[in-house]
């Protein structure tokens, strides 16, 4: 199944761009893109999105495998929306888990804090890990050779797969067609947060890129002009911490209410104060009140359009 394209419809994103082999699984935000990678005899899975959507990831990559065996399960790097339904795919699946060396501790000891679980106010299950892979290093997923890639900076143990012979790039939250995912590092007041990111993207404008598959968001091929934008974005952080930091925070709200679907007006402002790293980011960067920032991120994110008020609530645009 390697190889041809399909020019039939199909509910895989970007599928023109793609193998017939290489299914996307687009998702949004709240769980990172799943990508299904079919060989002959197997397949393998990049990525298994958030807790609690776990039980329609594992539906969604049942339809993918077409009755393959699922023989490995992947992740980029070890935040909630990438590896939180990786017990539910290992109780449907009996497949081996490799995941980047340097989150191994971090899981092995289910540190919380370093996953960004209890730091961020968010959720996933412990899950098993078979073995881990290291940037150098080939991994044979779906009947094709996938390069291990360095992508530090969101996280500092992140990856990259790349295949050669097609051109194709799974960036995971290195790069996405308008951005890539917050440099919490720098955040933190890690001197090389910035360097290391600005590193990655330069790693990526030195691959010969056809198609970039990203963590969120479609897939897509002008790999250049996204690293242009990635690129200016990342100047205009290093410029000014606080553009950062503001991103940052709106980041974290939006997601939060992805997840719970929904939260009173009146509690936004006990969340900023009681969330970890919102309180850290406005502590470090910010210097508002808690009810400042909470009035602010309301207000920002309404006029974006990335939330409504409902009845005395919050709710991200586009939840139940």
């Amino acid at each position: 199944m390697t190889g041809g394209r399909s020019s039939a419809p199909s509910p895989y994103a970007a599928r023109a761009l793609l193998p017939e082999s290489i299914r996307v699984l687009e998702r949004g935000w709240l769980s990172s893109n799943n990508v299904v990678l079919l060989g002959r005899d197997g397949a393998a899975l990049v990525d298994s999105g958030y807790m609690t959507q776990a039980e329609e990831t594992v539906a969604l990559v049942a339809q993918a495998l077409g009755g393959l065996p699922l023989e490995r399960l992947v992740n980029t790097h070890c935040h909630s929306d990438h590896m939180g339904g990786n017990a539910a795919i290992q109780r449907a699946h009996p497949c081996r888990t490799s995941i980047p060396a340097g989150e191994a501790p971090l899981v092995a000891r289910w540190d919380e804090e370093a996953l960004l679980l209890s730091y961020a106010g968010q959720r996933a299950e412990r899950f098993r890990v078979d073995d881990t892979f290291a940037a150098g290093d080939v991994l044979r997923l779906g009947g094709r050779d996938w390069q291990v890639i360095a992508a530090p900076g969101h996280d500092p143990h992140a990856t990259m797969l790349y295949a050669p012979d097609e051109r194709i790039l799974l960036s995971g939250d290195a790069l996405w067609e308008n951005g890539f995912g917050v440099i919490f590092g720098a955040l933190a007041g890690n001197a090389t947060a910035f360097a290391d990111t600005r590193a990655t993207l330069e790693s990526i404008a030195r691959l010969d890129v056809r198609t970039v598959i990203p963590g969120h968001g479609r897939p897509f091929e002008a790999a250049g002009a996204a690293l242009e934008r990635a690129f200016a974005r990342l100047a205009g952080y290093e410029q000014d911490i606080t553009r950062l930091a503001r991103h940052a925070a709106k980041v974290m709200v939006t997601f939060s209410l992805l997840d719970r679907r929904s939260m009173p007006v009146a509690d936004l402002a006990a969340y900023v104060a009681g969330v970890p790293v919102m309180r850290d980011i406005n502590a470090r960067h910010l210097h508002m009140s808690a009810q400042a920032l909470a009035d602010w991120l309301v207000d920002d994110l309404v006029r974006a359009g990335a939330i409504e008020r409902r009845d005395g609530l919050v709710v991200a645009r586009g939840a139940a």
